[in-house]
């Protein structure tokens, strides 16, 4: 069955999913991404958006501006999550956000914050950031322009946003994390089979 988060989200709706889950987002999601984790966390400077209950998107999109504040989503890909990971346990105490959605994985700081706070990190597949731009309604507002472009915080309304992959649960299950024991294991054990077969030449 199709899983759709619908913003406002509350930790109830999370209880059930787990890593490796593929889930949609509709409703609010908000860009944000380096500068903006560090205005916060570091300078203390609040958010002008109130992402209780919302989804974040560590990206940096291409946005065209019509005027008049109507603006147009032409490609939003996903960012690198680990370049937020020392900021993100802290953010999400500070913002309640629900839903963190970027591209590869974050380690034991954003577990613990998503453990202890009952959120989500999700893995959107890279290269399809024209795709995800058509699944932008439209953008509602832009707060921090004098970021520019890239590091704003762009307010959309999105319908069925994904496929997004679950890469940290609400228990703080990391779906990276233990790929990498389970990819080691294996690798030990053909490295073992293969030296069994390998002779050194004198």
């Amino acid at each position: 069955m199709k899983k759709i988060l619908t913003t406002p989200i509350s930790s109830e709706d999370l209880k059930d999913i787990r890593i490796g889950d593929i889930i949609y987002i509709s409703g609010t999601i908000v860009t944000c991404r380096d500068v903006a984790h560090r205005r916060l966390i570091e300078e203390g400077i609040p958010l002008p958006v109130d992402l209780h209950g919302l989804a974040i998107f560590h990206a940096g999109p291409i946005v065209k501006d019509h005027g008049n504040d109507e603006y147009e989503m032409i490609s939003i890909g996903p960012t690198t999550s680990m370049r937020m990971e020392k900021f993100e346990k802290e953010f999400i105490e500070q913002t309640g956000v629900k839903l963190i959605v970027g591209k590869g994985g974050m380690g034991k700081n954003t577990e613990e914050g998503c453990k202890e706070h009952k959120a989500l990190h999700l893995v959107y597949p890279a290269g399809n950031a024209v795709y995800a731009a058509r699944k932008v309604d439209r953008i509602k507002e832009v707060h921090w322009t004098d970021l520019g472009m890239p590091e704003s915080l762009w307010v959309s309304e999105v319908t069925e946003f994904g496929p997004l992959i679950v890469s940290i649960d609400t228990e703080g299950n990391n779906i990276f994390e233990n790929n990498k024991v389970e990819f080691n294991r294996k690798k030990d054990e053909v490295y073992e089979s293969i030296a069994k077969e390998v002779r050194f030449i004198k």
